[in-house]
């Protein structure tokens, strides 16, 4: 069964400007990651692909796209598709850690995608890893993240 945040994303998308319109959407409801400007381009149960501009404001002193930029689309990544993934209506889940690595300067705009297995049986009192990739214009990956979320059973 679609969660609402899939079904909403289903609707947008057929619209002009469609995933724009939805990447403001979530942006408004955790407006931390309006910070970063991204762009939602594919959401699927266990699967997302985002996207977010290369521009001054999320530069660091050396001019290239800062570390914890690229951390807000990874937790944007894993947040958004495991809200999507989840079955709403017994579980919840809150993102509780997150693992980096940064291969490469970022030095374009970026494209992270993250999926989580599916079909799967979700647990009480679970830790899910969601692995979050991020690549530059050229297909490079230039950074990875293993973002945990604690899931668990609705009260």
């Amino acid at each position: 069964m679609a969660t609402p945040l899939l079904k909403t994303y289903k609707k947008f998308k057929w619209l002009p400007f469609g995933n724009w319109l939805f990447s403001k959407a979530v942006c408004k409801r955790a407006p931390y990651f309006g910070t970063i400007k991204p762009k939602i381009t594919h959401l699927s149960e266990g699967r997302i692909t985002a996207q977010m501009p290369n521009r001054k404001a999320v530069h660091n002193h050396i001019g290239t796209v800062h570390a914890i930029a690229q951390c807000n689309l990874a937790e944007l990544c894993a947040g958004v598709v495991t809200d999507a993934s989840i079955p709403y209506k017994t579980h919840r889940w809150i993102p509780k850690g997150m693992t980096v690595q940064y291969l490469k300067k970022a030095e374009t705009d970026l494209r992270a995608e993250a999926t989580i297995s599916l079909p799967r049986q979700w647990q009480d009192k679970e830790e899910l890893i969601v692995p979050v990739e991020v690549f530059n214009n050229e297909g490079v990956k230039v950074f990875h993240a293993d973002v945990t979320m604690y899931i668990s059973a609705k009260k």
